[in-house]
């Protein structure tokens, strides 16, 4: 049982590298393919066999204990893929003759729309978080806490970033002269987005801020404000991470009425994204802005699209009933 966990651990690895090295996986997408494998290896030994010996009914078996534990569809079409994936990469490497997931069927996945904010919502949270950052009463720290959310909120509703993104931007990011995001996205692509006014003036907001010394603390100022992350963490990775932007974010929304389930940093990348396209943008160029690879990848925002032409119509129409 140990020498077949071992063998279906090394597998896992040798994916686990492929995917790094040659389609340029983040660490959230290794970490998520590293958690549905080991998923599908323990089914596996359960049932008295192994990645390397498993045939298409025992995947088709691992396939029914996750809808058995009442996995979502979304959940399992993932878990799903990553068992393609795998298999499919075993066999190209010769470490399987066959694939046994290549038949393999997943359940029918309905179209869901992203949760959007509307412009006023998004208006009460920056309202809600400029007024918590121009607080002077409170302590240097808690002011410097909500002078870093804001500059969150506007840099991600300025651009639309992943979150992943967002709080791994560099220092550099906010040079004053900076017109330009370089950001590197998923698949360790680069892509340029514009930042604009407001968003610069919370960044330099809040690095003047992280500038200034509290009481005697000149040393542990400078230490700050040298770090080459714009939002700086004493944790491993060195930056905040997407949990902590999440976490202030909720209960930022709750301070303005908004639920919890309505708020996440997702939710403000699509409210970018649906925004601009309400107002005029083209969807290509809203592909480009999110770093998405396929155009059907951005065509979730269609709905939005149907809208404002049925408002075009309605309004610009000669033989329009409202006209």
């Amino acid at each position: 049982m140990a020498a077949a966990r071992q063998s279906d651990d090394s597998l896992i690895e040798l994916f686990l590298d492929m995917q790094a090295a040659e389609r340029g996986a983040g660490e959230n997408t290794l970490a998520a393919y590293r958690n549905d494998l080991s998923d599908l290896a323990a089914h596996l030994r359960a049932a008295g066999t192994s990645v390397a010996k498993a045939d298409t009914d025992d995947l088709r078996g691992f396939l029914k204990s996750l809808d058995e534990r009442g996995f979502a569809a979304s959940s399992l079409a993932r878990r799903l893929s990553a068992t393609r994936q795998l298999y499919r990469f075993l066999y190209a490497e010769g470490k399987r003759g066959d694939d046994p997931a290549a038949v393999l069927e997943g359940p029918k996945r309905g179209k869901t729309l992203p949760k959007v904010l509307s412009i006023a919502d998004v208006d009460r949270l920056l309202t809600q978080a400029r007024a918590n950052a121009e607080n002077a009463e409170q302590p240097r720290a808690a002011r410097l806490r909500a002078a870093r959310l804001l500059c969150l909120l506007e840099v991600v509703y300025a651009t639309g970033l992943r979150v992943s993104e967002l709080v791994a931007l560099p220092a550099s990011a906010a040079r004053p002269q900076q017109q330009m995001l370089i950001v590197r996205g998923k698949g360790n692509k680069e892509r340029m987005v514009p930042v604009g006014g407001a968003a610069k003036q919370a960044m330099a907001e809040y690095l003047a801020l992280r500038a200034e010394p509290s009481g005697d603390g000149k040393k542990e100022a400078r230490k700050d404000t040298s770090s080459k992350w714009l939002f700086p963490s004493f944790g491993e990775q060195g930056h905040i991470t997407r949990q902590h932007f999440a976490r202030e974010l909720k209960a930022l929304g709750a301070a303005c009425g908004l639920s919890p389930s309505q708020l996440s940093p997702h939710v403000l990348r699509h409210a970018f994204a649906s925004h601009l396209l309400h107002n005029g943008a083209d969807l290509r160029v809203v592909q480009t802005l999110l770093g998405h690879a396929d155009i059907s990848t951005t065509q979730i925002y269609t709905h939005v699209l149907e809208e404002r032409l049925k408002t075009m119509v309605r309004d610009l129409h000669p033989l329009s009933d409202e006209n």
